[in-house]
């Protein structure tokens, strides 16, 4: 497997101080690496600097040979407002498109036929014609995914997806996103839900103010913080 990106020793922060450091870790093609961590501890800065929207404090975070910014397809975390989108399934999924249009007033066949594609994988094909806001919320994040998949085909980057979704919807979601994994799509997930990364993740990285860690999947159920975390959600679940 070819590396992607690559962080080394990085610092993230803002002009009022730094949200994290020392960050060290590696994304090959075909990885499913989990970013867990406590509100606060710097994901979302994370995000901003691998979408190359935010430069890090001090240290380095760099794409690796051919990869760029324009292979990763990011689905954010949505407000109340753009789950109101008064705009049909298929024309949000094209939208993904957008960036390969530049001087085009339309879309051509092709993108057509790339939405259609990655609406039938995600089994949203039949709702093509309908309003995105009479859809429920897992069937949006469906939708949201299908359009990021048309933006790019090496990397999803996803911000929390199954916030919000009662529990089959998250179970499906995530089914969706292994079988698009398995197919070598490099999946970098944000997420609070320690006992599906565990389940679904082959890397996990870890960010906490106390302690970071960055490894297998494996290695982060052996690792002190890993069994601390990992604890803690089973308590709250009894």
């Amino acid at each position: 497997m070819s590396e992607q990106i690559i962080c080394s020793n990085a610092a993230l922060g803002y002009e009022d101080g730094i949200v994290t450091e020392g960050l060290n870790f590696t994304v090959s093609s075909g990885d499913y690496l989990c970013i867990l961590g406590e509100n606060g501890s710097g994901k979302s800065t994370l995000i901003k600097a691998i979408l190359g929207l935010k430069p890090q404090v001090s240290g380095e975070i760099r794409y690796c040979g051919d990869f760029s910014a324009k292979d990763i397809g990011y689905l954010p975390q949505q407000t109340p407002v753009q789950r109101d989108f008064p705009a049909s399934v298929r024309e949000i999924v094209l939208s993904g498109c957008i960036s390969k249009l530049k001087f085009r007033p339309f879309y051509s066949a092709a993108e057509k036929k790339l939405a259609d594609d990655n609406m039938n994988q995600l089994g949203i094909l039949n709702l093509k014609n309908r309003c995105y806001r009479d859809l429920s919320g897992g069937q949006q994040q469906r939708v949201l995914l299908a359009r990021a998949l048309c933006a790019a085909s090496k990397m999803l980057l996803l911000d929390e997806p199954v916030t919000g979704l009662d529990s089959i919807a998250q179970n499906t979601l995530y089914e969706h996103i292994t079988k698009l994994n398995k197919k070598g799509i490099t999946i970098i997930m944000v997420s609070h839900d320690i006992s599906s990364a565990v389940k679904y993740a082959s890397h996990i990285l870890h960010i906490s103010k106390k302690q970071l860690f960055f490894g297998t999947k494996s290695d982060y159920i052996k690792s002190s913080v890993g069994r601390l975390f990992l604890e803690s959600e089973a308590a709250e679940n009894e």
